[in-house]
Parts: C-alpha cells; sequence; structure tokens
C-alpha cells in the first residue's frame, strides 16, 4: 500500500481521560498493521470535567510544533492519575524527559498560541456529534470508545479495508 491509500482517521482525544490511555492500544495495533499507508490524525476534545486536559491539549499542541507530539501524547496519558494531581507542572516534567524545549512547552501554555487549534478541534468535534473519549472518525463513520472499546479495533480495520 501507498501512503495515504488508506481513509484517513481521526482521534478524538482527551489526554486526562483513562479510557483513551487505553485506546493508544488500538493506535499501535493500526500502526503495526498499516504502517505508512494510514494516516493517524489527533484531535483534541478536552472535556470541563478534568481541570488539565485543555492545558494537556495545548502542550500537546507544542509537543507536535517540536516534531515530538506523539510521543508527548503517549508519555501524558501513561501517566492520568499523577496529571490529575499535578497538573501543568507534570506536562512541563514530561516535556523535559521526551528532549522537548520544556521552557516553550511553558511558555505556550502561558501566551496561548495553541488555543485557536484546540478550540477549533473541539468546536469541530461538536459539530460532528463527538460527545466524549475517545471517538474515532474513519470512512466517514463515528465510533464511540467512550463507553466501551470492545470490538472498536476490528470495525475501524473493516472500515479502512472497506
Amino acid at each position: 500500500m501507498t501512503e495515504g491509500s488508506l481513509p484517513h482517521l481521526e482521534f478524538w482525544c482527551e489526554l486526562q481521560c483513562p479510557d483513551c490511555g487505553t485506546a493508544l492500544d488500538d493506535i499501535r495495533a493500526l500502526r503495526a498493521r498499516f504502517g505508512d499507508a494510514l494516516t493517524i490524525s489527533l484531535r483534541h476534545f478536552p472535556l470541563e470535567k478534568h481541570k488539565y486536559a485543555y492545558p494537556a491539549a495545548e502542550a500537546a499542541e507544542e509537543a507536535f510544533a517540536q516534531g515530538r507530539g506523539w510521543p508527548f501524547v503517549e508519555a501524558v496519558l501513561a501517566r492520568v492519575p499523577e496529571l490529575e494531581q499535578r497538573g501543568q507542572e507534570l506536562l512541563i516534567e514530561v516535556a523535559a524527559e521526551l528532549g522537548l524545549d520544556a521552557e516553550e512547552v511553558e511558555l505556550a501554555l502561558i501566551d496561548g498560541r495553541h488555543m485557536l487549534a484546540v478550540d477549533a478541534d473541539q468546536a469541530e468535534g461538536k459539530a460532528i456529534g463527538v460527545t466524549g473519549t475517545p471517538t474515532y472518525l474513519v470512512a466517514g463513520q463515528r465510533l464511540d470508545g467512550g463507553k466501551s472499546q470492545q470490538g472498536l479495533l476490528e470495525r475501524i480495520t473493516a472500515l479502512l479495508e472497506g
């Protein structure tokens, strides 16, 4: 398969959502199966009930700007309970651990340079019916993983290969 020959997969995610951390296993499995033929985009859908979800989305955008977005997302999702306790301090610490410019991540949280991107994702998500995370959009189909992720990998694979 050639790059981009498969339908695009949008992964609507919230970095303070434990279920999104579990969903990363499906994302990894899809990457392993389809490789570069599959384009996966992270879309932000921070929920108001999670105090640090919005700053985490902003920090992730800065990590993507620095070329290490997915490793940052995976590292934060692996530490959700710690994020709930430590908030922005953890986000900056994770950035430093990954070799990102942690001062720039901290500055991005202060100056709000990525707020428009996060707000745009959130607005688009609401417009297409995203109500929680994780949610996937593939081949025009929205799959909600917030209630159960049972069978989602198989359904996504079928849509990709459809």
